[in-house]
């Protein structure tokens, strides 16, 4: 009998990607992996009709979306994380790929775009993933002490912004002890440094900072991990915009 799952794994070379896993120490089985494909048809297919992502080829979605998105157990381990935000998660990157390889986790995509959270919900109902759940919001809502505030053990973000920017988006969710994981490209050094005042701020404090090269590739990656130590004051996140405009520094 011919599966959807064999018709998968004979259309789409998986090779390169299993190498690139094992890079990471990551080792999936053949559901995990069509889960990955199905992901791939479906980013692929509402993009048609949506702005999801610019990238749409499959080697560049694999590289560049899947593996860049599994590259933080460079340096957390995810078997001592139960929950887990996914903040301004645009496609789903890098809850998704993160609740495929590590089905343990409880995650909450949160997205300010309701049709990003159509797509979303239809990803979750096909890879039949469980344990997940979307929100149509902003951080800045969400992060208040009735909602979501230092509900999580860890927050994570490929968002495009600032990194002062985005702790004050991402640490309030955080409960004490828990971790903010910022997904950064190169020349990170400046930002940090004019970052450091919001950080601590908040609560932060810089634990490890993960620089790489996503595999078989010159493409520089840096992960920084931010451990919170103290509860973020009350007064943060700013109403809506003032994190982007006033950044603190």
């Amino acid at each position: 009998m011919v599966t959807e799952d064999t018709i998968l794994l004979e259309k789409y070379e998986t090779s390169y990607f299993v190498e690139d896993l094992q890079e990471l120490s990551l080792t999936l089985d053949k559901r995990q992996i069509c889960q990955f494909l199905k992901y791939y048809n479906l980013l692929v297919e509402w993009n048609s009709f949506m702005n999801l992502t610019g990238i749409t080829e499959y080697p560049e979605v694999i590289k560049k979306h899947f593996i860049d998105s599994l590259s933080v157990v460079k340096c957390i381990d995810l078997l001592k994380i139960n929950s887990v935000i996914d903040i301004g998660t645009g496609a789903g990157f890098p809850g998704i790929p993160l609740k495929i390889v590590f089905p343990h986790l409880k995650i909450t995509l949160l997205d300010s775009l309701q049709k990003r959270i159509r797509f979303l919900d239809e990803v979750i109902g096909e890879l039949e993933l469980s344990g997940i759940e979307t929100i149509h919001g902003r951080a800045e809502e969400f992060a208040k002490p009735d909602k979501l505030r230092a509900k999580y053990d860890l927050s994570v973000s490929r968002a495009v912004a600032n990194l002062s920017t985005l702790s004050e988006y991402c640490i309030p969710f955080v409960k004490k002890d828990g971790f903010f994981l910022s997904y950064k490209s190169e020349k990170i050094s400046e930002e940090l440094s004019m970052a450091e005042r919001a950080i601590h701020v908040l609560g932060g404090e810089l634990m490890d900072r993960v620089d790489f090269t996503l595999p078989r590739t010159d493409m520089k990656r840096t992960i920084l991990l931010i451990k919170k130590v103290k509860e973020t004051p009350l007064k943060f996140p700013r109403k809506s915009g003032l994190p982007s405009k006033e950044p603190i520094h």
